[in-house]
């Protein structure tokens, strides 16, 4: 796939762009890149028209500053469709993704005909959460490598682990190419970020949440609980999965999502 890129604030913003019809946005979480959406993209961009975007300071998209709020990333994001001049499309973003996609959805409203969660929240992080992410900025700054690798195994569910060592290698290598700042950046930004989901009580489009039953970061009990204030819901509950269903169980994930756009579109 060739590799497209926005000038945003100064600096380059990165993106994937396959596929033809109505449009998908796809929104990696913290230490992805568009590349991590392979299959996703291989699967969607036969039906529609894929834009895979790499958030500030991930893939090959520069930093810009200190923290990257939630809001700086919608607004990058936003820089890419608009050079493409789509007006309405559907956003399918993962964690920190997910996060970023909902501030967008906060900022532009009428752009968006669907949303989807992938593993993510709308709840800000609690104060233990916003500890955690203070410890990791410390790890990421004395030994970032060894951090990443530890943080990526994590994602997978722990039974996962002895199965899908080439998925893991994969997301790892990834990963390892976010540098020092571009982590910092994210995980200050992170941090930082207010509860959205008031948004998804309000709004009228179609809103799905994948949900991993053996995520080790967002306890599932959490997210159906938040599941039931979505008007128009989907829910899809992977219950051999952790934080990474686009890798662990990729066929399901692809079938439930193609169902849900027919539903947005």
């Amino acid at each position: 796939m060739n590799v497209k890129h926005v000038i945003f604030k100064k600096g380059n913003i990165a993106y994937y762009d396959k596929g033809k019809g109505r449009t998908v946005v796809l929104l990696h979480g913290f230490l992805g890149s568009k590349e991590i959406w392979q299959k996703t993209i291989d699967n969607l961009s036969k039906s529609y028209r894929v834009v895979a975007i790499d958030l500030p300071g991930h893939g090959e998209s520069d930093n810009f500053g200190y923290v990257h709020s939630m809001e700086l990333m919608a607004n990058a994001v936003k820089a890419v469709l608009d050079k493409l001049r789509l007006k309405k499309y559907v956003f399918i973003g993962h964690s920190m993704g997910g996060y970023a996609a909902l501030a967008f959805a906060e900022l532009f409203p009428d752009c968006l005909k669907g949303l989807c969660l992938f593993h993510s929240t709308a709840y800000a992080d609690s104060d233990e959460k916003k500890k955690d992410r203070g410890r990791a900025i410390k790890l990421v700054k004395s030994d970032k490598r060894v951090y990443t690798k530890t943080t990526i195994k994590n994602l997978f569910a722990t039974k996962n682990l002895k199965y899908l060592k080439e998925e893991i290698q994969f997301a790892t290598q990834i990963a390892q190419g976010v540098g020092k700042q571009g982590a910092v950046a994210a995980l200050e930004g992170m941090k930082d970020r207010p509860a959205r989901d008031i948004i998804l009580g309000m709004v009228d489009y179609p809103v799905m949440m994948i949900i991993g039953e053996l995520d080790n970061l967002l306890p599932y009990q959490t997210l159906l609980e938040q599941s039931e204030g979505i008007r128009n819901k989907t829910v899809l509950l992977l219950e051999h999965d952790g934080h990474m269903g686009f890798l662990e169980s990729p066929a399901l994930c692809n079938k439930s999502l193609r169902k849900f756009l027919r539903k947005c579109f």
